[in-house]
């Protein structure tokens, strides 16, 4: 644990006066609504896009890396604009086939002490930055019309589950969401299958439909175009 880890857990147990707290938390609500504010008006005018989701590791030279370039590359020949989380790995790569594809390419970059900057790939204009998780997630559901999430580590996770939990609660209309490598994925979606269903009941038989699992691209792009093709929609930029 690093010192900076161990003072900001002495100053969470540190008592405070009431006027500490009250100008320390209005404060940050107003640096919170800002974020908001901001995220909601640039992102208002965007259209529609595909929030593509997956590891800051992931090398150039990885298959998973090749494969998110095509897929939003794919994706902006049938009219969507690519979403990610503005950093390496993954989201570099479905920013750099989105500008290769002549799409918009936004970025929702974090602010980190590692790992994250904004990639070179981000539409000047659509590069947005954030201080709180929790804003930057509110933004890539409420303006994505599908997610695609590749491998990735604990956010990557922590996204796929707000996107179904959102979508199982009917918090947010019954959007689709596709993850990128069966082999990968297999032994999270036993043990959902094994475990949170058959064994402990904590999900549903139909939950289990709210995710489609896939090898290629072409099955990626297919399962959002076939989407909305039940409906009559087209991304109209």
């Amino acid at each position: 644990m690093t010192n900076e880890s161990e003072d900001k857990i002495r100053k969470a147990f540190a008592s405070k006066g009431g006027s500490d707290v009250k100008a320390s938390d209005s404060w940050q609500i107003f640096k919170i609504m800002s974020e908001f504010v901001e995220g909601f008006e640039r992102m208002s005018r965007i259209g529609p896009c595909v929030s593509i989701f997956g590891s800051a590791r992931t090398q150039p030279d990885n298959k998973y890396y090749i494969m998110a370039e095509e897929i939003a590359f794919k994706l902006t020949q049938e009219g969507y604009g690519v979403i990610t989380g503005g950093g390496p790995g993954i989201m570099e790569a479905a920013n750099k086939g989105a500008q290769r594809g002549k799409g918009k390419s936004v970025g929702l970059n974090i602010d980190l002490p590692f790992e994250q900057k904004p990639n070179d790939f981000i539409d000047r204009d659509k590069s947005i930055d954030f201080n709180y998780f929790y804003v930057r997630k509110t933004i890539f559901l409420k303006y994505s019309q599908g997610f695609i999430g590749m491998p990735g580590g604990f956010g990557t996770i922590d996204e796929l589950f707000e996107a179904l939990t959102l979508v199982q609660t009917n918090k947010i209309a019954h959007f689709p969401v596709v993850l990128v490598g069966k082999e990968y994925w297999h032994g999270l979606v036993e043990w959902m299958k094994e475990t949170m269903l058959s064994k402990e009941h904590n999900i549903k038989q139909e939950d289990l439909e709210l995710f489609k699992i896939v090898d290629t691209t072409d099955e990626a792009v297919k399962h959002i175009v076939d989407f909305y093709s039940k409906y009559m929609l087209k991304p109209n930029f």
